[in-house]
This record gives structure tokens, sequence and C-alpha cells, in this order.
């Protein structure tokens, strides 16, 4: 369990002007390296400014400063886990997502049971830890679908189903008039081990509204995960940027995530990616790709703002592995998963997969050891005297990264 970091003292802080020189530049940014090495919590201004002035290696040596204060040693974890989308039919029409179709189209489907019973068996074959399940917003296929769907398999197979997102719990709602207390309790009940953080993108109104407009508004993707937190699931949290906001934004995003940690201390761990631009709906709204530099530029700034988050996971499905070794120096602990089928990413012409023995290898090659873990990121064979953590999704409620008496006493930082 980790205590999140202490906030700032009062008016121990001022950005530079614009007006002043190099000298007050250098010892801005020296004044928060130490504080963020120390483990005091830097606001939003201060984030903002770090994002905007801190050289990379700069940035990388805070971020990888907090990594080794939260994960002494050299040790980076992994999951072996497939992707199954058992439909890709969504009424949402998000403008990013090359892999939805619409009900009707041609190449919509819905897999049929036995086809992805073949697929968990493949996956517990080669010792898969976890089924990543998630469709679209099909407009039949609602939560008592899902739950027949995950009974089903955790009746045949020991894996934990990291299923659905904030935005579909919040479909079902919608569609079947419901609280999502109830769907939440249902999924829990058929088996539901935990939820990934899918469908964040920007958690601001403005970018939401230009690039998925239908989609679930930022206060209920928090709300969504709020209550699954209370219920007893556990859940990963994203950003996907480069969506046409700002950098502000980008900041504002992370101190959102960061005070609902604070409150629940329910997330497992953060990933980010850049929008994939290829083969998308709106592609004229992302003609570029964003660089590697502003991947770990952004990557490093969440380790440093996501001081109650255990866990930063680096991306080298979106990234590919070269540059998630990097990144394994600018904050991120975790590798990721072997995704043995990955198929939303893939649409939009972007795909790197990799081996258990290639990850690994992967790993090994940027300096660290890798150890494999399970959803809720407990060791599957902890070495002697270290903890495993836990192992299921009861024994992952009770393990909170963040007390909730946090939140009472330290008011939220955002501005």
């Amino acid at each position: 369990m980790i205590a999140p970091s202490e906030p700032r003292r009062p008016h121990d802080w001022q950005a530079p002007r614009a007006s002043q020189g190099r000298r007050e530049h250098s010892a801005a940014l020296e004044q928060l390296e130490d504080r963020i090495l120390a483990g005091e919590r830097i606001l939003e201004e201060e984030a903002f400014f770090l994002h905007e002035q801190a050289d990379l290696l700069t940035l990388g040596r805070m971020a990888d400063g907090v990594r080794q204060r939260l994960h002494p040693g050299n040790r980076v974890t992994y999951i072996v886990d497939r992707n199954i989308n058992p439909t890709n039919v969504c009424v949402t029409d998000c403008g990013f997502c090359a892999f939805y179709r619409s009900p009707g189209h041609s190449e919509a489907y819905v897999l049929s049971r036995d086809e992805i019973y073949r697929k968990v068996q493949e996956t517990v074959d080669l010792g898969g830890q976890q089924l990543l399940m998630q469709g679209g917003h099909h407009p039949q296929l609602l939560s008592d679908w899902w739950c027949e769907l995950i009974s089903d398999i955790k009746q045949r197979f020991d894996i934990n189903c990291h299923a659905l997102s904030a935005p579909e719990l919040d479909h079902f709602s919608v569609m079947e008039k419901r609280p999502l207390e109830e769907i939440i309790a249902d999924l829990i009940e058929a088996g539901m081990g935990s939820l990934p953080g899918a469908g964040a993108e920007i958690l601001v109104e403005r970018v939401r509204k230009l690039i998925a407009p239908k989609k679930t508004s930022t206060n209920r993707w928090l709300e969504v995960h709020q209550r699954a937190h209370e219920a007893g699931l556990r859940s990963s949290a994203t950003m996907m940027y480069g969506n046409l906001e700002t950098s502000a934004e980008r900041i504002k995003h992370l101190i959102r995530l960061r005070d609902l940690q604070d409150m629940t201390g329910g997330f497992t761990a953060f990933a980010t990616w850049n929008t994939q631009p290829h083969g998308v709906p709106e592609e004229h709204l992302y003609p570029e790709k964003t660089t590697p530099a502003i991947y770990l530029r952004v990557q490093a700034l969440a380790r440093i703002v996501l001081d109650n988050f255990e866990n930063i996971q680096t991306s080298y499905v979106t990234q590919g592995t070269k540059l998630a070794q990097v990144s394994l120096h600018y904050g991120a602990n975790d590798f990721g998963g072997t995704m043995i089928e990955e198929n939303v990413v893939s649409a939009a012409d972007c795909f790197n997969l990799e081996s258990i023995q290639r990850l690994e290898a992967q790993i090994c090659g940027a300096g660290f050891s890798p150890r494999q873990r399970n959803s809720w990121y407990g060791l599957i064979d902890p070495q002697e005297g270290e903890p495993s953590g836990p192992t299921c999704r009861e024994e992952a409620a009770t393990h909170r990264v963040a007390p909730a008496e946090w939140a009472s006493a330290n008011p939220s930082n955002s501005l």
C-alpha cells in the first residue's frame, strides 16, 4: 500500500515570469525536482510548468526517481492476457475509432460462444491470467448478455474477466433505465473481476464534445469508476492524448484522476497512448502522429502527478517495443500484457504484439527484471520474502493504494 504524496506547503514555489532569465527558470525546476523526489505533491499549475518548460531528460529523471521510490529495485511486471472483442457493433460513432461498425454494416459481427470459448481455452493453455473483454455500444447486447457470458466463462475457466469499460456500463444504465449500482452488482455476481480504464480519452468536456459527442461525459466516466470502487471492483485508468486537447487539458485530466484516487484508492494503474489516426472515420482531424518525445513527456508527467497511483503501465502495443523500453526509464514499472489478440488498435494500422519470451527479453534488454503478475498487480511467483499482493477481486478490494481519509484531510488540489 502506498500513501499519496504530501501536499505542497503554501507559497513556497512560484513559476518564473517570462521576463525572468535562465537562472530563475533553472532554480524553479530544481526546487520542483527536490520536492518531487522528496515525495511532495505538486499542484496543477506546477504540473503545467513542467509540461511546458522542463526538458525531457530532467522530466525523465524526476519520473524515474518517483518510480524508484515506489518500486525499489529493477522489477518490471507484465501479464499474460488476451484481448477478446465479442462484437464490433457500436452506435456511439467516435471519430477516432477505426474498429467499430454500425448496426447492419456488412463487416459487423458478434462472436459465437463456441468461438469465444476457443479463444479463452487457447489463453488458459498459454498460462493466461486475464481476458480483456470489450465490445462496442451494441443496442441489443446489454448487461444481461454480458453477465451470462462472464458467468459461463468463469464456470469453465480459471481466469479473470477484466471486462467492459465505463462508457459501456453507462450505455447499459441508459438503455436499461437502471442505476449503475445495480448493473455493477450484477456483473460482480456474474464473476467480473476488474474494470478496464478505457473510454477516458481526455476528461475535459470541450474535447469530448469534439471527438466523441455521443460518448459518456467526463463526470459520468468518473462516477462509473467511483461506483465500481465502492462496490469492491478495482479498475485501471487511461488517457488517450493527441485529441485536439491543450497541454492544460492534459494536466486537468491527470488531476481529475488523482482527485478520484484520493477519494477511493480503487485505481490499480494508469496507462497513456496517443490517438492512432490511420483509417479512422475522421482522419482529417488527426493529420499527424505525435512524436516519441511527447509520449515520454506525457508518461513521465503522469508518474509525477499521479503520486497516489501505484503503477504506471507503458503501451508497447501502440508505441512499439523500443520506445516502451525507453519508457521504463521515464516512470513506467509495468510492460502491459502479451495481448495474444488485439483488434481495436490494429484496426488503425498500429499493431505490436509480443510472445512471453520476447516480452521478457525486451524488459531484460532495458536493464530490468521481468516478473509476471495478475490483474490486480499481485505477483504470480513471488520470491522469498517478497509480498505476493492480491490474488483475487475480494483481496484486491481491500488492497487500496490511498486511504479514504486522505481526501477529507486534504481538500482537492484542483484549480
